[in-house]
């Protein structure tokens, strides 16, 4: 077997794989084939004209054959092809999408037939809204704001000045190649339109303070539902807040309002500390008085319920023995109202030699001296 043959075995030079026999489409739709021209012949003839511009000596055109072979060689190896874990291979035909290949070697119909473009799809992008980076603004530091971007109006019909970095990869190759212009511009677009949606519907205090986080997250799924309506293939994976403020012309004025509500809500706050700690101290008090009233008023109850008791058991003992019962009360009277009263007792009947006088008070003393 010759050298040409051994080489062209398995490849046909139109690029055929080897189960359709090397015949391609005669190009009528029909599928019906033609076969291709004998490479002898071809070779001969190549070879003749050689011939006949070197004088027809046949030794001299055998480098100049071996020289083409490996020409064609060469050229039939540069569809190799290698797609990095990073990226996505996108086959064109002619200028026209084939399909799509993941990372590793490949193979595809040389130039001019088919072509590959392998961009990044997990290369995270970023796209600043309202404002640039010195790096893009030509500044030596700091950033670069864009009113035009940036100013938008609130639901309660104010103006903040708000910046925002969307971040976004490459979901599908072949849509974010063919099916969108401008990229960048694009995202830009979309997460402006998204961003002053949301910031309409909310009122300034919520989008300075508490609501960036749910703003954020709206503003993404709305950015995303115009990039799939668009088939951008694009992911948008995170839209960051940078700064949102008042506009720098009425920041000063905003401040002393912000300063006017913390010393309202510090009153408030102080306000109802102190009616934290009075009405409960007062219901205590009142609790108390209550209690205080309730047990006096069932120790009267009682009080009188016992003297009621008391002197019903007198009278029925009364009742039973009236002369004893009425000495007995007139002792007890006189026992309770002479208690604390000094007493001197004269007996007018007593004899002679009796002192009919008895100091019971004077008495009392000496006896309690001894």
């Amino acid at each position: 077997m010759s050298l040409k043959d051994k080489i062209f075995k398995n490849q046909s030079p139109w690029g055929s794989p080897p189960g359709d026999g090397g015949r391609p489409s005669d190009g009528n739709g029909s599928g019906t084939r033609q076969d291709p021209p004998n490479l002898d012949d071809i070779i001969k003839n190549i070879q003749k004209t050689i011939s006949k511009f070197s004088g027809g000596k046949s030794g001299g055109s055998r480098p100049i054959v071996i020289g083409l072979l490996i020409i064609l060689t060469l050229y039939v190896a540069s569809g190799l092809y290698r797609v990095l874990p990073d990226e996505q291979g996108v086959v064109l035909r002619f200028g026209k999408f084939v399909n799509t290949t993941q990372p590793g070697l490949h193979y595809h119909l040389p130039r001019p037939f088919e072509r590959v473009l392998t961009p990044k799809v997990t290369k995270v992008n970023r796209v600043d809204v309202g404002f640039r980076p010195a790096s893009d603004s030509g500044r030596s530091s700091g950033v670069g704001n864009v009113p035009e971007e940036s100013l938008m109006l609130t639901g309660d019909e104010n103006i903040v000045d708000i910046n925002y970095s969307v971040f976004w990869v490459i979901k599908d190759a072949s849509k974010f190649l063919f099916n969108i212009q401008s990229p960048i511009e694009t995202v830009k677009a979309t997460s402006e339109t998204a961003m002053r949606e949301v910031i309409a519907k909310n009122n300034i205090q919520t989008i300075l303070t508490e609501g960036r986080a749910n703003i954020e997250i709206e503003v993404q799924e709305i950015t995303q539902k115009i990039l799939d309506e668009y088939e951008s293939g694009i992911q948008i994976t995170q839209v960051q807040t940078q700064q949102a403020d008042p506009p720098e012309q009425v920041i000063d004025a905003f401040r002393d309002v912000q300063a006017a509500r913390a010393d309202r809500e510090r009153s408030k706050n102080e306000a109802e500390a102190y009616a934290n700690d009075v009405i409960p101290r007062a219901r205590g008090e009142a609790e108390q008085i209550l209690q205080l009233a309730e047990a006096y008023k069932k120790e009267v109850v009682a009080k009188a319920e016992g003297e009621a008791s008391r002197f019903l058991a007198i009278y029925n003992e009364y009742k039973n023995a009236k002369q004893v019962t009425q000495e007995r009360m007139y002792l007890e009277t006189m026992e309770k109202v002479l208690a604390d009263i000094d007493k001197v007792i004269i007996d007018k009947e007593s004899g002679s030699g009796v002192v009919p006088y008895l100091p019971l008070p004077e008495l009392k003393k000496s006896g309690g001296n001894n």
